[in-house]
């Protein structure tokens, strides 16, 4: 299976934050954020694989910056590895200036997909090769994060998480 870039299945979406979405401060609940989050990793994953796709697991979500209603929130995800049939979804969450338009980077997170056939099946998906600095940064810590997912299920004896061992040794 050809390998893709990240940039072949990033997915971008803008929106704006409506009082409707928002807590009793007036900041974006974190289940909507959380949601619209999900909606571009899918769309990623889809992408990427050519398949349904459906969310495995959220490994992590960063809430760093309340974003207030009124803002303009923009979505950036991109696959940052690929595993047998799971796709490790990267997502930044940025805010946009009212005034000038500069962007800043308000909330990240990481999800993880599985591509299926029809019958729910899991299916191989396409290696990523990254191109970008962080890409690249981004595709070796994930390896590490699955080391470490599998190391706390069972699935992994600690001593075969090579890469993540390497992190600890000197």
């Amino acid at each position: 299976m050809k390998a893709k870039t990240p940039s072949e299945s990033r997915t971008i979406t803008t929106d704006m934050v409506l009082p409707s979405e928002t807590n009793h401060l007036h900041h974006l609940f974190g289940g909507e954020l959380l949601s619209r989050m999900d909606r571009a990793a899918y769309i990623t994953a889809r992408r990427h694989s050519r398949r349904i796709a459906v969310t495995a697991s959220v490994n992590h979500v960063a809430f760093n910056t309340a974003i207030p209603v009124g803002s303009v929130v923009t979505i950036e995800a991109q696959i940052s590895r690929t595993f047998t049939s799971s796709m490790e979804v990267f997502i930044d969450v940025y805010l946009e200036d009212r005034l000038s338009g500069i962007r800043t980077k308000a909330n990240e997170a990481i999800y993880t997909f599985v591509a299926v056939d029809d019958t729910m099946k899991p299916v191989e998906v396409a290696p990523i090769l990254p191109e970008t600095e962080i890409e690249k940064q981004r595709f070796d810590a994930a390896l590490r994060r699955r080391q470490l997912s599998l190391v706390l299920a069972g699935k992994m004896k600690p001593s075969e998480a090579h890469e993540l061992k390497a992190l600890f040794e000197d």
